[in-house]
Order: C-alpha cells, then sequence, then structure tokens
C-alpha cells in the first residue's frame, strides 16, 4: 500500500512539474510548433520528475525497474496530454465551432457555415500560416520561389496519409445525417486540372 501511495505522490509531482514547465514555456519562451514544444515540456518534466525518484531517500522504496517504469509512464502521460490538451485546442476545428458559435451569442444558421469557416476561420487563426510552419518545421515541405514542395520525407507521409484513408477510414461514416464514403477520398470534388501547380 505504501509504494502506491508513494508512486501517486511521484505521479502528482510530476504533473506539477509538466503543468508548471508548459506555463513558463508558453508564458516566456518562443514556441515553433505547438505540438513539438509541448512534448518537449513533457520529457523535461518527466526528467525533473525522474531525477527527484532516483535522488531522494523517500523514493528508494521502489527498485531501479519500478523506478524506470515510473518515468516511462509520466513520459507517456506527456506526450498525451501534449496531443490531447494544447495541441488539440491549438488545432481543433470542432473547439472553433463550439467557440465561435459562443462568440455570435449562441447561435449561427446552418447554412452560413461555409462562409465561416472560408471568410472567418482561415484568417482569425491563420491557418494557411500555421500549418506551412509546422510542415517547414517538421521537414515534409520547403518552399523555394514562391512554390510549396514535398520534400521526399513529405511525399512518403503523403502517400502513407492517402493509403490509410481510402483503405482504413470508414466506408460508412455519419455525415449531416447520412452515411457516406466522401472523406475516403475527398479530391474527387477537385480532380480537374487546376492552374496553381508550380
Amino acid at each position: 500500500m505504501k509504494k502506491i501511495y508513494m508512486a501517486v505522490l511521484a505521479t502528482a509531482l510530476f504533473v506539477v512539474f509538466l503543468l508548471g514547465t508548459y506555463w513558463v514555456h508558453v508564458a516566456y519562451f518562443r514556441v515553433d510548433v505547438v505540438l513539438y514544444s509541448a512534448i518537449a515540456d513533457g520529457v523535461l518534466a518527466t526528467a525533473f520528475a525522474a531525477a527527484l525518484l532516483f535522488a531522494w531517500r523517500r523514493f528508494n522504496i521502489f527498485n531501479g525497474f519500478e523506478k524506470l517504469q515510473l518515468a516511462s509512464i509520466w513520459l507517456l502521460g506527456g506526450y498525451i496530454f501534449a496531443i490531447s490538451i494544447p495541441t488539440v485546442i491549438d488545432r481543433s476545428l470542432s473547439f472553433y465551432i463550439l467557440e465561435k458559435i459562443q462568440q455570435r451569442g449562441g447561435g449561427i444558421k446552418l447554412a452560413s457555415f461555409e462562409e465561416v469557416f472560408t471568410k472567418e476561420y482561415v484568417k482569425e487563426h491563420r491557418l494557411v500560416d500555421v500549418r506551412l510552419t509546422e510542415q517547414q518545421q517538421s521537414g515534409t515541405i520547403k518552399i523555394e520561389n514562391g512554390c510549396v514542395k514535398l520534400t521526399p520525407r513529405g511525399d512518403r507521409l503523403a502517400e502513407f496519409s492517402r493509403l490509410f484513408r481510402q483503405n482504413l477510414l470508414p466506408k460508412q461514416r455519419l455525415l449531416m445525417g447520412s452515411y457516406s464514403d466522401d472523406l475516403t477520398n475527398p479530391f474527387r470534388i477537385s480532380e480537374k486540372a487546376s492552374n496553381y501547380e508550380c
């Protein structure tokens, strides 16, 4: 029972380190990509908590393997935090919809949502700037002479994404009251030749 109590105590300290590290990072430092900085905060918080776990005598109740297990759990917890909270809120269209409806007094006409997305969402969230920055930082695109090009890594990821989308996403997905496979090939409506290629 004492081990459980000490594990909960150590994990609570990790959570304090995680939230503190994240807050200091976003409040006082520059951030290139929210996901990557939040993951770095999780790694840093795990390092702080693990140092305390290995140095503080009260935690000698755990053997070395148990301490490594706790540190591994914290590392995964930091990763889950990074993806589930700051990254989801930063990127989520679902949260945007809720916030936009709230901003507009609690209701928006269904017929106006396409206009909200194309005229407000893209500008308010600087969507193109944010996503292009993330892809550059990820090494999946490069911008040369006003042309955005895939890197070999980006090409492999796009191929994987396309194969997964077409073969492993739901074939019958509920979209506004009816089931459809539209999202397994969203490009089907834009496969005609365009004039914006480089």
